[in-house]
């Protein structure tokens, strides 16, 4: 939910809220994010094992990383997101702080709070920032949309279905097994 506001905030305002707090930033509008439920988090953690460990077999460069991880996604300071995970090819982009441009591919887990954010503010924002492939998982419908914005190509799949990425020529996620 973005809170009301007659200003433009910036990078700086994420960082100075209170201690526990969460927020993204997105043209300069705060919005605030509320905690994850534990099936969120189960899919969270199935998917990184499974990336992680593609990339790990494969020998690869690109990195992947959950959330709470900072993505100036424009690097500018008025937007800032924290995509429940990220993975990054381009080590260029990474430092201390996060990841300065646009990740490779990013997966959104949609939660009641985030739907709006995950389906619509999201997918345009990522989609002109320059990320590759963009996942919705929606564990409430039990689909995934996958956006191929390379190719400007999606499809959509349910949870018994297995899922190609779109980034890897040989990489495919079971959904049955998340």
């Amino acid at each position: 939910m973005a809170l009301a506001q007659n200003r433009i905030f910036t990078i700086e305002d994420i960082y100075n809220l209170p201690e526990g707090e969460r927020a993204e930033l997105i043209d300069g509008q705060i919005y605030m994010m509320a905690p994850p439920s534990r099936r969120h988090q189960e899919i969270i953690g199935s998917l990184y094992r499974k990336i992680a460990d593609y990339i790990d077999m494969k020998r690869g460069a690109c990195k992947v990383y959950l959330a709470p991880f900072a993505v100036f996604l424009n690097n500018n300071n008025v937007n800032y997101v924290e995509p429940d995970i990220s993975i990054i090819c381009d080590k260029n982009k990474l430092d201390d702080k996060g990841c300065n441009g646009a990740p490779d591919w990013i997966i959104e887990i949609v939660s009641p709070s985030s739907k709006r954010m995950d389906y619509y503010i999201k997918l345009f924002k990522y989609r002109t920032a320059g990320v590759r492939e963009y996942w919705i998982v929606d564990p409430i419908r039990e689909m995934i949309l996958v956006y191929d914005f390379e190719n400007d190509d999606y499809e959509q799949y349910s949870f018994s279905e297995i899922v190609k990425v779109r980034i890897y020529d040989d990489f495919e996620i079971d959904f049955t097994t998340i």
